[in-house]
């Protein structure tokens, strides 16, 4: 199946610093991204449970308050499936963007639809 890579930037009404832990750490990922969310701190592999399924995803990229990226763990596809969190804001404005990178096998509308309520449900928890 052909891999797309999906785009998305939110607008929060929150600082970097309180979003960065709901996109770097198991307890704020579970709050919004995933069932439920395990890290292995050695070799730093997080696993994310969806409705009993695992998937597991190595963080392999991290800037504090800033970014935070996942390579999805699959021994079968050369062509590894990654998510990516990017944290911006304008200097000239003060806002706060949320930019979602997702390179995986679902199409744009898919993701979209998908990364749309997944931040709803975001925005909901952080007031933002």
């Amino acid at each position: 199946m052909a891999k797309h890579q999906y785009v998305g930037e939110f607008e929060f009404n929150a600082s970097k610093k309180m979003l960065y832990p709901y996109f770097s750490t198991a307890s704020g990922l579970s709050q919004w991204f995933a069932d439920d969310v395990n890290i292995n701190n050695e070799d730093k592999v997080y696993t994310f449970i969806w409705d009993g399924d695992e998937t597991k995803a190595k963080l392999t990229s991290n800037r504090t308050n800033h970014h935070v990226r996942f390579d999805v763990v699959d021994d079968e596809d050369d062509d590894s499936n990654y998510f990516e969190f990017t944290i911006d804001m304008n200097e000239l404005t003060q806002s706060v963007y949320v930019r979602i990178t997702d390179y995986s096998d679902m199409d744009d509308e898919e993701a979209h639809e998908l990364w749309g309520s997944l931040i709803h449900d975001l925005k909901e928890i952080v007031g933002g």
